[in-house]
């Protein structure tokens, strides 16, 4: 196949989606394409849409109709949560189910043989088991960090969540693939690999396991030879157990920083949200985490304005956050989400929600400034990832962004990792 076919792509949502774009780019590759930055010089566009919220879904659509407006002679793909949740026609010449994306390149070559004007799909069953889709190795194209996907899918079902529809039930991926895909991260060059999933501690609930299975998968990362920093996704706060929480104390290699969900810090919208969790749980696995963890940073998600949040559940959450002590907080305004339970409940109107994310972010930004200021002083290990005029960026194990300035001529390049002191701090960039 001739290397002048060109295809672009577009990605929307979570860092799962970002590691499936990685995944399929190398599908097109092995078919001979070139990506390029351009989507009116493709032959192919690919949209990984998301349907998290009606905003992404919304942007998903958008990206889709713009492409097939400025390139009308390229074949639009649409793969990711949006598309296969959608009921109608999306605006693509071929939608990819989340199931079928291996078979992405034969799909392309048979629609523009036969000309068929959509490839339909399947939506998962959300009562069915599925075994998990393996890509095999995936190697960003950049970068010191690689991203792993270990699971896939989610069994919680939140009242305002429709990925459990989008994405099936939990299925996780094989002990041996993973080691194998950190074998050749390793061999790559990436020093640090942020292990994910769409519900990551729920890896090995489908065969029977609990959350030791991935204790195992951290250990079994920690032993290739070449992995210097291992950091895990978003946690659910009663997924962890103290017996967990001591293993991944032992791994040398595991980074003090954890996002631990939240969601709100209001006992009634917990209840409301159909979380797993209360409060005060969830304050229990922070103490524990803090005592395995002293220094570790402590990051989360909440959303503003859910149905029926009231002044004074605001406040609790407002008041738990200071309690919990996060260093720094992903704020959301909540959004109307069709086919979830909260989407029938009494909405809050979006001004009151857009001002309580407004005094949620402004706590975040004091609360990630405090927390770079009590670094300062200390020494830190940061693994360089650019190389500016006259310093280097990079994350520190606690993950945050440090500047490191060059001193005495000494040269570093991208995946060195490095011990300095942090001097000063500007807001929640730390000097060194």
């Amino acid at each position: 196949m001739s290397s002048s076919r060109k295809v672009y792509f577009y990605t929307l949502g979570c860092r799962v989606n970002q590691y499936e774009t990685d995944a399929t780019r190398e599908l097109f590759t092995s078919a001979g394409y070139e990506e390029t930055d351009d989507p009116s010089k493709a032959q192919v566009c690919v949209v990984n849409t998301c349907t998290v919220t009606a905003e992404a879904d919304r942007k998903s659509g958008q990206r889709l109709r713009r492409l097939s407006r400025e390139n009308p002679d390229a074949v639009i793909v649409a793969m990711g949560c949006a598309s296969q949740m959608a009921d109608g026609v999306v605006d693509a010449d071929i939608v990819i189910s989340n199931k079928d994306r291996n078979n992405i390149i034969r799909a392309i070559e048979e629609f523009k043989g036969a000309k068929t004007h959509k490839t339909q799909h399947v939506r998962p069953e959300v009562t069915r088991k599925d075994d998990y889709h393996d890509f095999g190795t995936v190697v960003s194209p950049e970068g010191s960090r690689a991203f792993m996907k270990i699971e896939d899918g989610c069994d919680n079902f939140c009242s305002y969540c429709i990925i459990p529809f989008a994405r099936g039930r939990v299925a996780s991926r094989s002990r041996e693939s993973i080691l194998n895909e950190a074998r050749s991260l390793a061999a790559s060059g990436f020093r640090e690999i942020i292990v994910s999933g769409i519900e990551v501690c729920s890896y090995g609930e489908d065969r029977g396991e609990g959350i030791e299975s991935l204790l195992g998968v951290l250990n079994d990362i920690a032993s290739v030879e070449g992995i210097s920093r291992i950091r895990i996704g978003s946690m659910e706060p009663s997924s962890l157990t103290s017996k967990f929480i001591e293993g991944i104390a032992s791994i040398d290699k595991l980074c003090p920083h954890f996002h631990l969900s939240l969601q709100s810090g209001s006992d009634t919208v917990l209840k409301r949200m159909n979380r797993k969790y209360d409060s005060s749980l969830y304050l229990e696995k922070v103490r524990l985490l803090r005592e395995a963890f002293p220094t570790m940073k402590l990051t989360t998600d909440i959303i503003c304005g859910f149905p029926g949040e009231t002044d004074e559940e605001f406040e609790e959450t407002l008041e738990f956050v200071k309690e919990a002590g996060l260093s720094k907080i992903h704020v959301f305004p909540y959004s109307v989400r069709e086919g979830t339970r909260a989407a029938s409940m009494p909405q809050v109107p979006g001004n009151v929600a857009k001002q309580r994310v407004n005094i949620l972010l402004d706590h975040s930004s004091l609360a990630e400034a405090s927390y770079a200021k009590s670094l300062v002083g200390k020494d830190l290990e940061v693994l360089i990832e650019t190389e500016r005029e006259d310093y280097y960026t990079g994350y520190c194990r606690e993950y945050v962004m440090t500047h490191v300035y060059v001193k005495d001529g000494i040269k570093h390049k991208p995946g060195d990792i490095i011990t300095v002191k942090a001097v000063s701090n500007d807001g929640a960039i730390l000097i060194c």
